[in-house]
């Protein structure tokens, strides 16, 4: 393989050279993301409301790689500083329920809409997560501001990237962890609706690496991606799929919506929700990579990603809710 050429050399930035700012890079799917674009050679900017609270993020990368900054997505101000100098601008904030001032408008509306006058005024390519089910016209307040985040970053940047996952599994994921926490207290387990909701379960470290082509250009902009595990599954089979793996058996009792908006309206008060109103009218309708997505390569697949496989995950991390002295753990075994 012939060396390159010294002008060829000299056009290449130096290691860690280019700059990424990630808003909300602390979270669950963040640190998936940082991992991955520290191992292709990015400097790191991680914005967040509380940087003292991200010091994980340090040991993905080498020293000096990973910089956690303040940022408040209802502060146009901090969020323009935090995207100064980014070659690339990546929003991964969102909440799957509210709480005080954590609103969706406010976070998936107008915090969506600040990241991306950053990334305007700063000239940098922008990446959006959203989410499969983002619909303005949607009964659910998550999936309106979902859809309004996906606007704002159209309007003031066309070429924008847009990451549409459905339900996503990984070590620290708020699906499979609750609910086999649950399983541990509760002989009965509520499906929603019956249970026959529809997922396609999308492995996180498969996100991050999307996110990672995309930050080297091989997305293509302007474009929304749908982004789906290789198994469609209805809630009903995660629920006995999770128990499985656990080795726990439960009582799986269909719940009509009816019922479980009443119940969403007193469970929606506590500080950790399991289920809100909001969350059961999601429920209503399936969460899956659309035809259209696929026939066009706006998937996984498309980027040229084989999808990761449940089975091939969940034992890594479900062995902690496994019955005493019943399995070892799979490093193990």
């Amino acid at each position: 393989m012939p060396l390159p050429s010294e002008a060829e050399m000299l056009s290449r930035p130096a290691p860690m050279s280019r700059l990424v700012t990630i808003y909300g890079g602390s979270g669950f799917i963040g640190r998936h993301v940082v991992r991955a674009l520290a191992r292709q050679g990015w400097r790191i900017r991680v914005a967040v409301r509380r940087p003292d609270l991200a010091g994980h993020l340090q040991p993905l990368g080498a020293v000096g790689q990973i910089n956690p900054v303040q940022a408040n997505l209802r502060y146009p101000a901090s969020v323009l500083r935090a995207a100064e100098g980014a070659e690339v601008v990546i929003n991964l904030v969102g909440i799957m329920h509210e709480g005080g001032k954590q609103r969706f408008d406010a976070v998936q509306g107008f915090g969506a809409r600040q990241v991306a006058a950053a990334a305007k005024e700063v000239g940098a390519r922008l990446i959006h997560v959203s989410a499969i089910g983002a619909d303005a016209n949607s009964a659910s307040g998550y999936a309106r501001s979902k859809a309004a985040g996906e606007a704002a970053a159209f309007e003031l940047k066309p070429d924008v990237v847009v990451f549409r996952p459905s339900l996503v599994f990984g070590p620290e994921d708020e699906f499979f962890n609750r609910f086999a926490a649950l399983s541990r207290l509760d002989p009965v387990l509520p499906l929603i609706g019956g249970g026959a909701t529809k997922f396609q379960p999308v492995f996180v470290g498969d996100v991050a690496a999307a996110i990672g082509r995309a930050v080297d250009e091989k997305a293509k902009p302007g474009t929304v991606y749908e982004l789906g595990g290789p198994e469609v599954r209805t809630f009903r089979e995660l629920m006995q799929t999770m128990l499985a793996e656990i080795g726990r058996k439960r009582v799986l009792a269909p719940m009509p919506f009816g019922l479980a908006d009443i119940l969403a309206r007193f469970a929606q008060l506590l500080p950790a929700p399991l289920l809100t109103r909001d969350q059961v009218k999601l429920l209503a309708h399936d969460n899956v990579v659309s035809a259209a997505a696929i026939a066009e390569g706006r998937t996984l697949e498309g980027l040229g990603i084989q999808p990761t496989a449940l089975g091939a995950v969940l034992p890594g991390y479900l062995w902690r809710y496994r019955k005493a002295g019943q399995f070892s753990r799979p490093e193990e075994a």
